[in-house]
């Protein structure tokens, strides 16, 4: 598959002089179009930073981010980014949140659109209900269907489901590989959850301590769904919690 993501060796401290503080110390890789990258790594390590900056939303002091073979110097409409801290509007409701994003005259009919993401993610019946009136989980699912209407290319998932509970979030671990199943996406996912790595990712990238760097790789070359208790996926989940010294 051709790199629909490639980044080549970027750096990035904060601070200056004596002060400066190293964050990313020169992170490579390459992330094929269509595939799931999940990166984990110590708390602290820089993992965020590294996500706004593949992301367009900050810049490398050095290194270069390519995104279909073109420089990634800002945030891109390619690309959309759901993070843990949720950015549903709360004046709007269901079907209005949905549609916010939907410039322009080429989406048709909005009003349809909306509704259709809204029931894949499963909130038929919710079009016209307002953020108050949902549970913590369907408000995720809101932020889903937000992202997903505008068809983005890429998925940037930073811990987008650590605020839920255990079983929310292994349901919406669940509905996301359902969709994935459905619309062709690339996602990359910063996680600090192995075992959520694991059920989603293709390839899982650990990241060293600050100033981080890629420390090692795993392929995951198991089919969907996959069953957490397998002797093979435990024995990865174990050098993988090795890797960060667990």
């Amino acid at each position: 598959m051709d790199a629909k993501i490639v980044v080549n060796d970027i750096r990035k401290h904060f601070g200056s002089g004596a002060a400066a503080l190293p964050v990313v110390g020169g992170v490579s890789l390459s992330i094929a179009d269509g595939e799931f990258v999940a990166i984990v790594g110590p708390s602290g390590c820089g993992k965020s930073t590294l996500m706004k900056i593949i992301s367009g939303f900050e810049q490398p002091d050095s290194g270069a981010v390519i995104i279909d073979g073109q420089p990634a110097l800002r945030p891109s409409p390619k690309g959309i980014v759901i993070s843990q801290h949720g950015s549903v509007f709360p004046w709007l409701t269901v079907q209005q949140n949905l549609m916010f994003g939907l410039n322009g005259n080429g989406h048709g009919d909005k009003a349809a659109l909306a509704d259709h993401y809204a029931a894949m993610v499963g909130l038929k019946g919710f079009e016209n209900a307002y953020p108050r009136e949902l549970s913590g989980g369907m408000l995720k699912r809101v932020e889903l269907a937000r992202a997903l209407v505008v068809k983005p290319e890429i998925l940037y998932m930073d811990e987008p489901f650590s605020a839920l509970d255990a079983l929310m979030n292994l349901r919406m671990r669940t509905e996301l590989l359902r969709i994935l199943a459905e619309e062709r996406h690339t996602v990359l996912l910063i996680t600090h959850d192995v075992e959520e790595a694991l059920y989603l990712a293709d390839r899982i990238l650990v990241l060293s301590a600050r100033p981080t760097t890629i420390q090692a790789t795993f392929e995951v070359r198991h089919a969907h769904p996959r069953k957490l208790s397998s002797p093979a996926l435990q024995q990865l989940k174990e050098a993988i919690l090795a890797e960060l010294g667990l």
